[in-house]
């Protein structure tokens, strides 16, 4: 029998709103035998029957959805043993272009000029007298700055940061919250706090502010039905109130919450006014991935110093804390401060958070009181707290990050690389926070294109996050600028590097335009992936081209150098210790950059049909591998006029650009790992494809060796030295635990929660566990694993659209116990440890071989 297994609309099975007229919808299936089949599959939507026999998703192709309406949505199978299984889910659509009834307001009286720091947060009310019961009531809300809505006290939802961060000027979403339930039919308070968040407050290690507007501003729609028939709309006017003086003295991302909770009823009410944003974004129910509470964390008091005590919760990460006071006496100022690391005297290390505070100031009421911060996060894995007895308080930490669903994890028997594992995925919960995000601590915080451009890969096999991407990515196409260039960090939100030069390509950065949508195709199936955003692709390559051809002759126009300032390079290789250094390598990541961005634009034309421009990418790249190897290299394969770098190396074979000096760079890389004691000292453009460059290329020991290195600098180090997420510097802290980076064009800068060096999670997918799509959506994939004495068990899974691959294995006295699941409807290419490739259809199938490794 084959049995439906999941059902979703636009990438969600629940809690569905939507205004895209043409919502892509998602399902997949468990057979219960190896031998099953679909007889039939239909989708029952809006009075149209679609058959999807043998499919897994569908775009809805029919223009008849309409605004604020609810739809059932049914997926019926019938299997070859002719049973049934059915599978409804409903989903309902937004405002699409009717827009809000309600204006724009905020609070006339609140002049905000302050430099650097964020503004006082605003508090809107509106006290309703409904007086007839009411059967729907739906609140549609959006803010320039990020809120929080209650009502009668009560608060609505269960979003962080709404409505989120987006390019303002182009794109904002909204909420809808179901209120029924908070409603009364007597007096009820409507009160919803604005914050100055991204849009308003601070932003950036420039500490900018009111970059989006000079404050914040509610607009919302309240829409009742009540039980006689009757309907209402109650919509953000000048009828509501506002007050500036809140409980919230201070709320800022980076800088934290200051929170008098003796607060009584103080606020200085006036009447809202409309308000001129000075921003006509599109306007569209979430398309993201909101904010959310996740795993709680329990801390120890590990030490006091005077007055003050030290906790560490076990592990880095991203969130909030949540203290409850117990018999407090109305004049104790409670002070919480962050920080990922500790000194030499065991107190907080909070020198490399630069500018950010980072920290909690509370006023408890007296008597008993719990507060946890609203509109701000940390990166943390230690905390400080004075100012009261510590046995009055209890505190737990609450990891905050988007709603995204696991579907894949890694672990074999060596317990260093599952520790890895665990760390890159709370890297990636630390900083997928609404957009993905570089660290989660210091004054920066920003969406910055490289990091995800290397790690999309790992993403896509640790979580469904379809969403949360796309999101982030419909800002870089709106934010690309007429040059083709893209900021370096998405949304720029105020942003460029350097802040007095216009926005250029940069290799590696900018590169995540073409990237990061041919992953999702990779995984999604969907070309809509490739559709939208191909245009974008092809300005950006014809700016990246302009560049490399600009003041070069004959074979130089492939090679891709220019002033330094404009790259990044082998950003933050550890061989190297000035931001300089790094960047005079930009004409051999450029290059490398120009070549793979050819390459992608040509398979890129070819899935889309385009003939004539498959074959010029192609050509391009064919250039530009033959000038870097003409050029760049001598005649041993050798960097040329430099000193020898692995990054230079990795990218040529990795992106397959060499011919006749191929074997001369193999040998070349592999003399200078062994140099280098098999440490690693790629910066970020090399740090993803070492691995894959030596285990690809016939040297599969000196690949292992680099990945199980303990030594500095090198992934299990980390692991080994207590690290509990990615650092964005291999030598982010010595075997004393101290930090070492010295000033370097950086400011020192260093992050112990920065996942682009997480990219190596692709390698233990695709070449450990060995599994990898062959066709896009992995309807036909492969699962070719590494057997070796150094693995001896794998256990090991990804969900595709198709529904889960797996891989377990055993090895133990030369014998290997496999087994193996494949989705229905898929195909797998499964290679045993003698070589023979075995071709398996969607099932759960079991070996036994003899193995001698």
């Amino acid at each position: 029998m084959i049995k439906i297994n999941s059902l979703s609309v636009e990438y969600k099975e629940f809690d569905v709103i939507t205004d895209n007229k043409n919502p892509i919808i998602y399902f997949n299936y468990i057979q219960e035998n190896n031998c099953d089949f679909l007889n039939k599959a239909t989708l029952l939507i809006n009075n149209h029957e679609i058959d999807v026999t043998n499919k897994v998703f569908y775009k809805y192709e029919f223009n008849d959805l309409k605004e604020l309406s609810t739809y059932e949505l049914k997926l019926k199978i019938i299997s070859n043993d002719n049973l049934i299984d059915e599978k409804t889910i409903v989903f309902s659509t937004g405002l699409m272009n009717k827009g809000f009834n309600g204006e724009w307001i905020s609070d006339p009286t609140y002049i905000f000029k302050e430099k650097k720091v964020s503004p006082k947060p605003l508090l809107f009310l509106k006290t309703l007298n409904l007086r007839k019961k009411l059967v729907s009531a739906r609140l549609f809300i959006t803010s320039i700055g990020i809120y929080k809505v209650k009502i009668n006290d009560k608060l609505v939802g269960e979003d962080y940061f709404a409505p989120g961060f987006t390019s303002y000027k182009h794109n904002l979403q909204y909420q809808v919250y179901d209120c029924l339930n908070f409603l009364n039919v007597d007096q009820n308070d409507i009160k919803v706090i604005v914050a100055g968040g991204w849009a308003v407050g601070s932003f950036g290690f420039t500490r900018k502010n009111r970059i989006s507007a000079k404050k914040q501003a509610l607009l919302c729609d309240l829409h009742l039905e009540f039980e006689d028939g009757t309907k209402e709309i109650i919509s953000s006017d000048e009828t509501w109130k506002v007050s500036h003086i809140t409980p919230f003295i201070e709320a800022d991302l980076y800088d934290g919450e200051v929170f008098d909770g003796r607060f009584e009823n103080k606020y200085k009410f006036n009447f809202a006014k409309k308000e001129n944003i000075g921003l006509n974004p599109k306007l569209r129910a979430t398309y993201g991935s909101l904010v959310k509470e996740h795993e709680v964390l329990k801390p120890t008091l590990i030490n006091q110093i005077g007055n003050k005590y030290i906790f560490d919760f076990g592990q880095n990460f991203a969130g909030i804390i949540n203290i409850k006071v117990k018999n407090a006496d109305g004049n104790e100022e409670i002070l919480i401060k962050h920080a990922e690391i500790l000194n030499k005297s065991k107190d907080l290390n909070t020198a490399f958070l630069r500018s950010a505070k980072a920290r909690i100031i509370y006023y408890p009421p007296k008597g008993d009181s719990t507060y946890q911060p609203t509109f701000t996060y940390m990166g943390f894995g230690y905390i400080s707290l004075e100012g009261i007895d510590i046995s009055k308080v209890e505190i737990k930490g609450i990891a905050l990050y988007s709603d995204i669903k696991p579907i894949g994890d890694f672990k074999c028997s060596n317990p260093l690389i599952n520790r890895l594992q665990k760390n890159i995925i709370w890297s990636l919960k630390s900083n997928f926070m609404d957009i993905p995000t570089d660290c989660p601590q210091r004054d920066e915080r920003m969406g910055w294109t490289g990091d995800i451009n290397v790690f999309i890969s790992t993403a896509l096999y640790n979580f469904e996050c379809t969403r949360f991407i796309d999101k982030w990515l419909q800002d870089l196409k709106v934010e690309q600028k007429r040059s083709g260039g893209i900021p370096n960090t998405i949304p720029s939100q105020g942003f460029g590097f350097p802040e007095t030069m216009p926005t250029v390509a940069c290799e590696f950065w900018g590169d995540a335009v073409i990237n990061v949508p041919y992953n999702l195709y990779l995984v999604t199936e969907n070309i809509d992936f490739l559709n939208n955003y191909y245009p974008s692709m092809e300005k950006y390559f014809k700016a990246c081209r302009w560049w490399a051809n600009f003041l070069s002759f004959g074979e130089n126009k492939y090679i891709w150098k220019s002033i330094n300032l404009i790259h990044f390079g082998d950003w933050v290789a550890p061989d190297i210790d000035k931001m300089s250094s790094w960047q005079a390598r930009h004409p051999y990541t450029a290059t490398a950059s120009l070549k793979v961005s050819a390459s992608s634009l040509a398979n890129i034309s070819k899935i889309l049909l385009n003939e004539d421009k498959e074959k010029y990418y192609l050509d391009y790249s064919k250039h530009v591998s033959k000038a870097f190897e003409d050029i760049l290299l001598d005649n041993n394969g050798k960097i040329s006029k430099n000193t020898e770098f692995q990054t230079g190396y990795v990218l040529p074979l990795y992106f397959d650009m060499l011919s006749n000096k191929k074997d001369k760079v193999i040998d070349n890389l592999v003399n200078l790992i062994k140099k280098n004691d098999y440490k690693i000292y790629t910066g970020f453009p090399g740090t993803p494809y070492i691995l894959f460059s030596l285990f690809d290329n016939n040297h599969r020991e000196d690949a292992i060796k680099m990945l199980l290195n303990e030594k500095c600098p090198s992934w299990l180090y980390e692991v080994k030295v207590g690290g509990t997420t990615i650092w964005e510097r291999w030598n982010g802290l010595d075997e004393n635990g101290e930090c070492s980076i010295k000033e370097d064009g950086t400011g020192g800068m260093i992050s112990y929660n920065h996942y682009a060096s997480g990219a190596v999670g692709a390698f233990l997918y695709q070449r450990i566990a060995g599994i990898e799509p062959i066709v896009p959506g992995y309807k036909y994939f492969r699962i070719k694993p590494f057997y070796s004495k150094y693995f001896t068990n794998i256990d090991t899974y990804t969900v595709s659209i198709y529904g889960k691959i797996s891989l377990k294995y055993q090895i133990e006295n030369n014998k290997i116990d496999i087994e193996i699941e494949v989705p229905f409807l898929s195909k797998c290419e499964f290679y045993l440890p003698n070589g023979e490739v075995k071709i398996l259809e969607g099932g759960k199938y079991h070996f036994l071989e003899n193995v001698n490794l």
